[in-house]
């Protein structure tokens, strides 16, 4: 990083925590506070305020933490374009990817991928599919991977990989004993879904669309954040 000063002040931002942004930086917290006051020295300007232990951002630190991530974007494609000059990649990948996919998908990946490029820093952000486009649109990653079907065309999308979504339940429940399941005894099952914002629920919602059915028709007994949470909830 060619100006450390700028990384300091982009941690403590996002984490609103001097503590928190010393730690993570591994620095001391009174070296966190002397960059900080030295880069509004230099501005003439206050970039946080303090309320006790709270902080937030001034108006000017705003508008600060909005360049610094611009400098930032072009730091990185400066560094992978030299790398490209000496035959080796170098630089930061930061992903975004939904719940599901983070979970069941993405560790082996990023595993493998680690091995083959060493030297690039991943960093991986874990929402949902609505909120992962929403960081992609504000350059906060630089790819996203959900579930969600197409929305925004001012992005690329690339087919990943085929998944499927299941109807299950535990096995002492009545309608494991049956052997199908009528569209219409959707409507009368307790449901649990995951929230709305997420790319399985936006798929859920389409099939069933294509079918005539909307999801406020059926038995919706409560939306869970992850699949995980969904499987446990089920079981009990």
């Amino acid at each position: 990083m060619f100006d450390f000063r700028l990384k300091v002040f982009d941690t403590v931002a996002k984490r609103l925590n001097f503590t928190k942004a010393a730690n993570e930086l591994n620095i001391t917290q009174p070296a966190v506070t002397k960059h900080i006051k030295e880069i509004e020295l230099n501005l003439n300007i206050k970039l946080f305020e303090r309320n006790g232990t709270k902080i937030k951002l001034t108006k000017a630190g705003e508008i600060l933490l909005k360049y610094t991530e611009e400098i930032f974007s072009v730091y990185q494609k400066m560094e992978f374009e030299i790398g490209q000059l000496q035959e080796k990649q170098k630089g930061t990948l930061r992903l975004g990817a939904s719940t599901t996919i983070a979970q069941y998908v993405l560790p082996p990946i990023l595993a493998e991928f680690r091995k083959r490029f060493p030297e690039i820093q991943l960093s991986l952000v874990i929402q949902n599919s609505e909120r992962i486009e929403e960081l992609l649109g504000n350059h906060k990653i630089d790819v996203g991977l959900i579930e969600a079907q197409i929305k925004n065309r001012t992005f690329h999308y690339f087919p990943f990989m085929k998944d499927e979504i299941v109807l299950v339940s535990r096995q002492n429940h009545s309608i494991f004993t049956k052997n199908n399941i009528k569209l219409d005894d959707l409507k009368n099952i307790p449901l649990v879904f995951r929230e709305p914002g997420s790319g399985t629920l936006e798929t859920i919602d389409l099939a069933l669309k294509s079918k005539n059915i909307k999801l406020n028709e059926l038995n919706i007994e409560i939306q869970l954040g992850s699949t995980e949470s969904i499987k446990s909830y089920v079981l009990h």
